[in-house]
């Protein structure tokens, strides 16, 4: 079966596939209501994520409140502290945890750099720089390296032919360069057209027939090559992974998410930067990212050895890559943190007390003995400033337990739960309105620093009038939690517009193009806000008219080109 925020199949089979955020949910449920979770093995992939800055709040979480009955597998490349979780999990639970390491490639990794005159060489020899290379490098001058200028992508695949290097997956830095490079290979070469990949194309077109006009689809059947990245629509990077998987293809060109999470492998790993735009700004590579990155060079019971080929240029530090292919994967390290969705998710089944020593058995705890007693107390302090304000506001009483407004907006599983109950308390929403609706939830789901300008002056009067009544209600609440030390951003506008459009049934294409954004932001926008949407359901009991006008918003908004089958 499959769980996820939209998809809900054979939930009762003995095997169920779901998302990190649906089991922590559960978890929640199951403690509040004194139940059992009906299951006997959790297995949590890419169990590094425990040390995302943004997911790893859940891994933890997760972790923390599963019973101890229920065996517990965590599966992960790259993690460079395993031992230390495995300690910290043998404390938790009261039960030993067993390390089972392999450092040992299924498919040997060989590393090599092409030099710009179209000729390969060895990167390394006997853990250092080859002769080829360093040589190479002591001719280069400084300034050479760093002139700005688009890598002739074509006949770079040519050569990766040429030594039956092919398909290779294309790491770059940015979504416009990973398409830029589709462009690029206008005229490669590629095998005569075969009944198979017309056939396998032609299956998925079938499923999704608003790909027929996608602007890469040309590029996929003609030159055999596709870009891969967070702007594009989720079927069409599902086209290219299918068709990659299945070897029709040579090249993808892709951003380093590709790298994380994704069952992509390629003979070859081609790398043209040594650094990665972490959310924020751009830094080296870290050894995680490179092992995840290099990780995809190989198809197991394909090849017998998979390449890493490293192309100099603008943004490469060659000494970089090779110290990264001698270092370990990064040690993980706990992101737990206090927000008032988990706090008042435990409020429904513990006590403030109750509540602190479970924090004392966190990982981020665990790490934190040895170091100045301060420091240690940051969880805890965290979590006193939230139960204070949350008293503060009404959601929590002076001994602690959740109030008749705690418990209806326990429910809100969201990024900014206080903002829309307090909009639900004050009766704020447009009950009456399902385009409405959609439109002013999205402007509390959107996260991305992106700012989109828009004409004010377009925005219809009736959606002006809805997100003015927002922006009034939640303003002073904004006010009161910034002045208690909480981060509130400012609500944005373009995402009200673009749902808004949206939900009154605007052409995808004009959407896009009215307000310049990617598929692919557009298409989570219009997922997560869904998902908010379907938290405001859950309310049924309290708030009636909201909930049922939230199912009617979520179900105008999920339709092609965002939602489709993979199965």
């Amino acid at each position: 079966g499959i769980l996820t925020g939209d998809t809900k199949e054979n939930s009762d089979a003995p095997i169920v596939v779901g998302t990190t955020e649906i089991l922590r949910n559960q978890l929640y449920d199951v403690m509040h209501h004194f139940e059992n979770l009906p299951c006997d093995l959790v297995i949590l992939d890419e169990a590094h994520y425990l040390g995302d800055s943004d997911r790893g709040v859940v891994w933890e979480e997760i972790i923390m409140y599963l019973p101890q009955r229920i065996n517990l597998l965590l599966l992960s490349a790259t993690i460079g502290n395993g031992r230390e979780i495995a300690h910290w999990l043998s404390t938790l639970r009261n039960k030993e945890c067993v390390v089972i390491e392999e450092h040992t490639r299924p498919v040997p990794l060989h590393p090599l750099l092409l030099h710009p005159r179209r000729r390969l060489m060895p990167l390394l020899q006997d853990g250092r720089l080859s002769a080829p290379v360093a040589a190479y490098l002591e001719k280069t001058s400084p300034s050479a390296g760093k002139r700005r200028y688009l890598p002739p992508y074509e006949e770079i695949l040519g050569v990766l032919r040429q030594y039956d290097l092919l398909p290779a997956l294309v790491f770059l830095k940015s979504r416009e360069e990973c398409n830029v490079a589709v462009r690029r290979c206008s005229t490669a070469s590629h095998p005569a057209n075969d009944d198979s990949f017309d056939n396998d194309l032609e299956t998925l077109l079938a499923r999704f027939p608003f790909l027929r006009n996608h602007d890469q689809l040309q590029g996929l059947i003609r030159h055999r090559v596709g870009a891969h990245h967070g702007g594009q629509l989720p079927a069409w990077k599902f086209v290219v992974e299918s068709m990659m998987k299945k070897g029709h293809l040579d090249a993808v060109f892709a951003t380093s998410t590709v790298a994380a999470g994704v069952n992509f492998p390629a003979r070859t790993v081609l790398l043209f930067n040594s650094d990665q735009f972490n959310g924020h700004e751009f830094s080296p590579l870290s050894a995680t990212a490179f092992h995840q990155m290099t990780g995809r060079a190989g198809r197991r019971g394909q090849d017998n050895i998979g390449f890493m080929v490293v192309y100099p240029g603008t943004f490469m530090d060659i000494e970089h890559i090779k110290n990264m292919f001698f270092m370990k994967p990064d040690k993980i390290k706990s992101q737990l943190r206090s927000d008032f969705s988990m706090i008042l998710n435990l409020l429904l089944s513990h006590t403030p007390d109750e509540i602190r020593n479970m924090f004392e058995r966190s990982f981020a705890d665990f790490q934190n003995r040895g170091k100045r007693k301060g420091k240690r107390q940051d969880l805890r302090k965290q979590f006193d400033r939230h139960l204070s304000f949350l008293q503060q506001e009404g959601f929590v009483d002076g001994g602690g337990r959740l109030t008749g407004d705690g418990m209806w907006a326990s429910q809100l599983r969201l990024d900014q739960p206080l903002l829309i109950a307090e909009c639900l308390k004050r009766d704020a929403f447009p009950g009456g309105d399902a385009s409405l609706l959609a439109a002013v939830i999205a402007a509390f789901v959107y996260d991305r620093n992106q700012d989109v300008p828009i004409d004010k002056k377009r925005i219809p009067g009736a959606l002006r009038r809805a997100l003015n009544r927002v922006i009034d209600t939640t303003v002073p609440l904004a006010r009161r939690m910034k002045q208690a030390g909480f981060s509130v951003e400012p609500l944005p506008l373009w995402p009200s517009l673009a749902i808004y459009d949206w939900a009154r049934g605007a052409e995808w294409e004009w959407v896009i193009r009215n307000l310049h954004i990617a598929e692919g932001d557009f298409a989570m926008l219009i997922s997560r806000t869904a998902d908010n949407l379907n938290q405001l359901a859950s309310l049924k009991d309290t708030h009636s008219t909201i909930a049922l006008r939230a199912l009617d918003a979520k179900q105008i908004i999920l339709r092609e080109p965002v939602v489709f089958d993979t199965w």
